[in-house]
């Protein structure tokens, strides 16, 4: 990493990853490990092409490099591609490979919650436990489920908790924790899926036709409305909407809704998917169905979480949040008027 002393003792994240594009999340955890783990900086390692990924649909990493630079814009983040001059592939072999260049540093391995399940695929996983901390932050729709997979199961004795996971960096690995910070719903595979698409031919583009949305707030009230009217239609129960228009870049309102069992999670999160599409709203993101305990539908204006009631009780997004409960937001009695002297 150029300007990095040999001898460096710092407390450093490592978020690897295609960054295929980079996306607010990716900052959002970069941020949340700063502050949660004390952390001295981030490393964001862009993988010239990730093993377990097709090439199909990759930028040149180049632009996925220069994307993430862009993003990464952080006096504590550092984006660069080591993997290149190191000559590894698979995160393992990275990560040993900067632990030899940089022996005294104190490194962390970050990832989304999301990958926990996708571990026991990665080559040489158990090694990588034996290797570097981990730490695992809360992702929509994954959290829940992915403490239940294979690798956090086998590495259970080794969870770090809450409390002490501002030593993570000093343990000795094995060791991992599992961060419920607030919730970032980006998605790279959701921002591809909208983006425009290009043509196999050189310089020509297709224009994107999948979201044809009017403009401004109307576009979010109208999506909001039918929404709320799938909900309700599907006996969706204690449903919040969360107006995000002047707190966050990433939606103009947040639902959330419960659903009796994980049937009817997943059967609330299909209809509503279903009917945005056919509205017009295109190609709909809709992940976390493989657990049922808690499914994100991705509207584009407006997102959408479904719960199991003990999930959300569980984490009590709209207490991250701080904002009240919809139904609380109910018109005050006038008070009385002061009778005048006369």
């Amino acid at each position: 990493m150029p300007g990095v002393p040999r001898d460096t003792r710092r407390r450093i994240g490592l978020l690897g990853g295609s960054f295929n594009p980079a996306h607010e999340g990716h900052l959002h955890v970069s941020l949340e490990a700063l502050k949660r783990l004390g952390l001295d900086e981030v490393w964001w390692l862009v993988s010239p092409q990730n093993p377990l990924k097709s090439g199909d649909g990759m930028e040149p990493l180049t632009t996925r490099l220069a994307g993430a630079k862009l993003i990464g814009r952080h006096p504590r983040l550092r984006v660069e591609a080591p993997e290149l001059l190191l000559g590894t592939r698979y995160t393992l072999d990275t990560v040993q490979a900067l632990k030899r260049l940089y022996p005294w540093a104190r490194f962390v391995w970050l990832m989304g919650a999301d990958i926990l399940p996708q571990l026991v695929h990665w080559e040489g996983w158990r090694d990588l436990f034996g290797a570097i901390p981990i730490a695992a932050f809360a992702r929509p729709g994954w959290s829940y489920a992915a403490l239940q997979s294979a690798a956090p199961r086998a590495f259970g004795r080794y969870r770090i908790e809450l409390g002490q996971v501002r030593r993570l960096a000093d343990c000795r690995p094995p060791a991992w924790c599992f961060i419920p910070s607030r919730l970032d719903s980006h998605s790279a595979t959701a921002i591809r899926a909208i983006r425009p698409k290009r043509s196999k031919a050189k310089g020509k583009t297709i224009t994107d036709t999948t979201r044809k949305l009017p403009p401004g707030s109307k576009a979010a009230d109208t999506e909001l409305a039918l929404v709320r009217r799938s909900l309700e239609d599907d006996k969706a129960e204690d449903i919040v909407v969360i107006d995000l228009k002047t707190k966050s870049a990433f939606a103009d309102y947040m639902v959330i809704a419960s659903g009796r069992s994980t049937r009817q999670v997943v059967a609330i999160a299909d209809h509503l998917a279903e009917r945005l599409k056919h509205a017009g709203y295109g190609y709909i993101p809709v992940e976390g169905k493989q657990g049922g305990d808690w499914v994100l539908v991705d509207g584009g204006n407006v997102v959408v979480h479904v719960f199991r009631p003990e999930t959300r009780a569980f984490y009590g997004l709209e207490k991250m949040w701080a904002l009240e409960n919809e139904a609380a937001a109910k018109p005050k009695a006038a008070k009385p008027r002061r009778k005048r002297a006369s």
